[in-house]
């Protein structure tokens, strides 16, 4: 079916009132029987009116008049599509699954969704910075659905957000930031949850360093005790609580045989 001139803003205004805030290319030619350089020129003049934004390679989205001044949506709106366009599973985590249990503190800078092989590239631009990070495999078990005003969203559940935080603790922000974050986060924990989850996270050093946070940095020995008892049942060796390269002597001094050869300070 050929359409007139606005055709690409009829489908856009279609796509809002069904709730969708993002589309991509090849969606647009199945709509329309336009040469892909007429569709392209149309999409470019409402790119050139801050009303879509290209966010990766054939996928746009839908600036609304409230986000025109940023040029730029939130991840949240979009990213579910993003990832069904670009065929992966995935969740949102670290800091910003955080903030979704009310332990962000701050507004992290970018947005972390941890996706499966082969690895993607990050988005880094002025307006939007989505931050992917790989990992094998992950239980449903530990995904919540969250809801955002265009569906649902996956969020990591509070206790694999925790030992993520402490395995990408660089990419959030460092230990003391990670301690922080850990001890609001800590409402949300169940102990059962993060003993069931212990059992299968790998690698088991964040499991030791988590455990080690939550006893003696964040006294929750509520929450550390059951991942003591497990460890008991498996073999683990000495770690330091920050990886170096250099490794000084590995006397621990606790049941963890984690080293802390950091200082740990949480801003609360």
């Amino acid at each position: 079916m050929i359409r007139s001139y606005g055709y690409i803003e009829d489908f856009i205004n279609e796509l809002r009132s069904n709730g969708r805030y993002a589309f991509s290319l090849p969606e647009v030619r199945k709509q329309f029987e336009q040469s892909d350089e007429a569709i392209k020129k149309a999409l470019q003049r409402l790119k050139n009116k801050k009303e879509i934004a290209l966010v990766r390679n054939e996928f746009y989205v839908i600036i609304t008049p409230e986000y025109r001044s940023k040029g730029m949506l939130p991840p949240s709106l979009f990213i579910a599509e993003l990832m069904k366009f670009l065929e992966k599973d995935y969740y949102v985590g670290l800091l910003n699954a955080a903030a979704y249990y009310g332990a962000a503190h701050q507004q992290p800078q970018s947005f972390s969704v941890i996706t499966i092989k082969p690895s993607l590239r990050d988005i880094n631009n002025d307006n939007l910075k989505i931050n992917f990070y790989i990992k094998k495999e992950w239980a449903k078990s530990d995904i919540v659905e969250k809801k955002v005003d265009t569906g649902y969203i996956n969020v990591s559940s509070p206790e694999l957000t925790a030992l993520d935080l402490v395995y990408y603790f660089d990419q959030a922000g460092g230990l003391n930031r990670v301690a922080t974050v850990l001890e609001e986060l800590c409402e949300s924990i169940d102990a059962n949850k993060i003993l069931d989850l212990a059992k299968r996270y790998a690698p088991i050093t964040s499991v030791q360093r988590l455990g080690f946070l939550l006893e003696e940095i964040l006294n929750r020995q509520d929450l550390s005790d059951p991942i003591k008892d497990y460890l008991k049942t498996v073999n683990y060796f000495p770690v330091l609580l920050r990886p170096q390269k250099e490794k000084p002597e590995m006397i621990t001094g606790n049941e963890w045989k984690v080293v802390q050869n950091i200082e740990i300070e949480t801003d609360l």
